[in-house]
């Protein structure tokens, strides 16, 4: 799904207010409800707002958004954000990649490097790159999520722990301005801790939006990172945090990533 700047508005006020109305939306942007009806039934399918009589409403914080249509959401920033992590990678290094839209999105950017190790417990990390002859591409073993093809649980975490790299690749779903690192799924979060352990420099991910979001499981705090990577951080506690801290904040709004 292609998103216009009315989708993107419509999902900005559904996300602030929790809910919208057909009648208020056509009275806003000066179209016809059966407009918006349209608009919303778009955003429904692609699991981004959910369909109410008269309106739609926007995912409660406990509940992740379907992955396909998360791949679509600050498309632009993660791309940059996979850029600006690539960047710090050298040729030979070995490195994890865990779970997530934007972490795949610096696996993308990885394509023109030579000689990586890329350990990984994401399925769509390790067909992106299997077919290049400069990497050679480690797949943990474990359960594989059917919604999103990461690997998780137990098996997953032991397979982690036999390994010691020079960069882990992480993201998440939420970040709080305490410097809490948060997901939705424990067995996800259980193999995100062990990656962290078990890198020499560890790479946050994260695109401004998990700045405004919540999610229930902890995976760590930012003072276990050492490059946080996101398209802009306006908040300043956060800020201080790094600071703190010592975690390099890389904005890519700033840093002109093309």
């Amino acid at each position: 799904m292609h998103l216009t700047s009315r989708h993107t508005a419509i999902l900005e006020i559904a996300k602030q207010q929790g809910q919208v109305l057909v009648d208020d939306l056509a009275l806003a942007f000066a179209v016809t409800p059966q407009t918006v009806r349209k608009d919303l039934n778009d955003l429904c399918k692609a699991h981004m707002l959910r369909r109410i009589h008269g309106g739609a409403i926007y995912p409660s914080g406990i509940e992740n958004v379907e992955y396909e249509a998360r791949r679509q959401l600050a498309a632009n920033e993660k791309n940059s954000i996979g850029e600006a992590a690539a960047k710090i990678i050298p040729d030979g290094s070995s490195l994890f990649i865990n779970i997530g839209t934007t972490t795949e999105a610096v696996s993308k950017a990885l394509i023109d490097h030579q000689k990586l190790m890329v350990i990984t417990n994401n399925i769509n990390v390790a067909n992106s790159l299997r077919i290049l002859p400069s990497m050679e591409v480690v797949i943990a073993g474990g359960v594989v999520r059917s919604s999103d093809g990461g690997i998780v649980g137990e098996a997953a975490v032991d397979f982690i722990r036999q390994f010691k790299v020079d960069f882990a690749i992480i993201g998440a779903s939420a970040i709080d301005p305490d410097g809490a690192l948060l997901d939705f799924d424990y067995r996800e979060v259980k193999v995100a801790q062990a990656i962290i352990a078990n890198a020499r420099h560890v790479i946050l991910v994260a695109d401004s939006t998990k700045l405004e979001r919540t999610a229930p499981v902890r995976i760590g705090h930012l003072s276990q990172i050492d490059t946080f990577i996101t398209d802009q951080c306006e908040n300043d506690v956060l800020k201080t945090v790094c600071l703190a801290n010592d975690v390099a904040l890389i904005e890519t709004i700033h840093s002109q990533v093309s």
